[in-house]
């Protein structure tokens, strides 16, 4: 009778599973395979918001200039840019006064120096230039993503579509799905963009468009300072009874390494409003990722978010396709005596399909006929180190995150860890993965 029960449970989960998967991957097909000029585009200045783009920088991300380029061509009448960074003497000091001569009649500064106000260093960087930003929306995007000329023009659109609608929720966060690229291709490249291109994009999407809760990864956000300023972290609604003496504002989310996150959860919880995705993409330049800087990023991955959604994090393998798939195949052979191996075979076609379709219509190509054979091998292999990697990563709480190490506490919270530094699997000093401020993607993921 308990085997029977477990059976019935584990295919009412697979069922619910792939219900999640359909409604991320049509969502995908439906709202990404057109993405139409917004009308804000061709409308006069005095017509349109102001948007103020930060991007917080550090040390040469993989094609920094190319990424940076794209903020500076966008079609919106109304912007303007500001390069945030923290040490005078930082490399991408160089390449963001390169596009700013390409760029000459762009509206672009650099703010140089940070303020320190938690242990999250983007959050440290990004003070100044938040504080004294032209607009009240601002765009924060990562140094290693690069958006479409549009994706300004639509974001906008989402954040305000609901502002004239008297009983509808008003937007306080627009974001976009991350969307990998790699111009290397290392192991770790490989599975980095066949995770985050198929199912965690799938996922993603889905639970958006369900909207149950907040889930935000903070490689392109778009939201408003007057609402930021409000926030104070604690995901309590806000009341007149607030301890004055809190931290509001982005200072608030400097004691946590998934900032993004938490922004995203605070707009929703303490304000009551809600998120929304435009039809774009935040095209993620990944570079030379070896296999052990994407072992360490899934692990850094797995360890904030435990400490922010546990349940999600609990039963986060069962999600995966290896795990679910060898226990609903034992279920079908117990109770039908159903092949394992032909239901594994099935269900593995199935799953992949889906996931490379997903691919297509973010990228609005499938995977290309030069990489199809490595992209598929790298997603089969992420499937099967995802549970390993998990079990790794669920049972420790210090992560190391550009160059520092730090100790996730219950409450999400983060504390410098002063360690040696660690020996990578082949006895070398361990290489931070290169990727500027990644602690704020998936820390939902990542989290971020």
């Amino acid at each position: 009778m308990i085997a029977e029960i477990i059976c019935a449970v584990l295919w009412i989960w697979y069922a619910a599973l792939w219900c999640i998967g359909i409604v991320g991957w049509r969502t995908a097909r439906k709202q990404y395979s057109n993405r139409p000029r917004s009308p804000l585009s061709s409308s006069p200045p005095d017509a349109v918001p102001g948007v103020s783009i930060l991007r917080p920088l550090k040390g040469l991300d993989t094609n920094l200039f190319e990424n940076l380029e794209t903020c500076m061509v966008q079609e919106y009448p109304k912007y303007e840019v500001v390069f945030a960074v923290d040490d005078p003497n930082d490399q991408a000091l160089r390449v963001v006064q390169e596009v700013m001569a390409k760029h000459p009649l762009v509206d672009a500064r650099v703010d140089i120096g940070d303020e320190v106000v938690g242990v999250n260093p983007k959050v440290n960087n990004l003070m100044r230039p938040y504080r004294e930003a032209k607009y009240d929306i601002l765009w924060v995007i990562d140094s290693n993503v690069q958006v479409a000329p549009g994706t300004m023009g639509r974001a906008v659109d989402a954040l305000c579509q609901n502002d004239a609608k008297p009983n509808a929720k008003r937007i306080g966060l627009v974001h976009h799905v991350p969307f990998a690229w790699a111009s290397e291709r290392p192991w770790g490249s490989q599975l980095e963009e066949a995770f985050l291109n198929t199912n965690h994009a799938k996922m993603y999407i889905a639970l958006n468009m369900m909207a149950i809760d907040s889930c935000v990864i903070g490689k392109s956000c778009m939201y408003r300072r007057s609402d930021i300023e409000q926030l104070t972290g604690t995901l309590k609604p806000a009341t007149k009874l607030a301890d004055p003496h809190m931290k509001k504002g982005l200072a608030a989310f400097g004691r946590f390494l998934a900032e993004d996150n938490m922004i995203g959860a605070a707009i929703w919880h303490e304000l009551g409003l809600r998120h929304d995705m435009s039809c774009d993409v935040a095209k993620n330049a990944i570079g030379n990722m070896s296999l052990e800087a994407y072992f360490w990023r899934r692990v850094r991955w797995v360890r904030v978010r435990k400490h922010m959604v546990l349940s999600a994090t609990i039963i986060e393998p069962f999600t995966e396709s290896v795990l679910v798939g060898a226990l609903v195949g034992w279920s079908l052979k117990f109770t039908f005596g159903f092949p394992i191996i032909a239901f594994l075979v099935c269900h593995t076609v199935a799953w992949l399909y889906v996931d490379l379709d997903v691919y297509a219509a973010l990228a609005g190509h499938p995977v290309p006929a030069s990489i199809r054979f490595t992209f598929i091998r790298a997603w089969f292999c992420r499937e099967l180190l995802a549970l390993p990697i998990w079990f790794y990563a669920v049972f420790g709480n210090e992560v190391s995150w550009r160059g520092r190490s730090y100790r996730v506490l219950s409450n999400s919270e983060a504390r410098h860890v002063e360690r040696p530094s660690k020996r990578s699997w082949w006895g070398q000093q361990r290489r931070v993965d290169s990727n500027a401020y990644q602690g704020s993607e998936p820390l939902m993921d990542d989290v971020s």
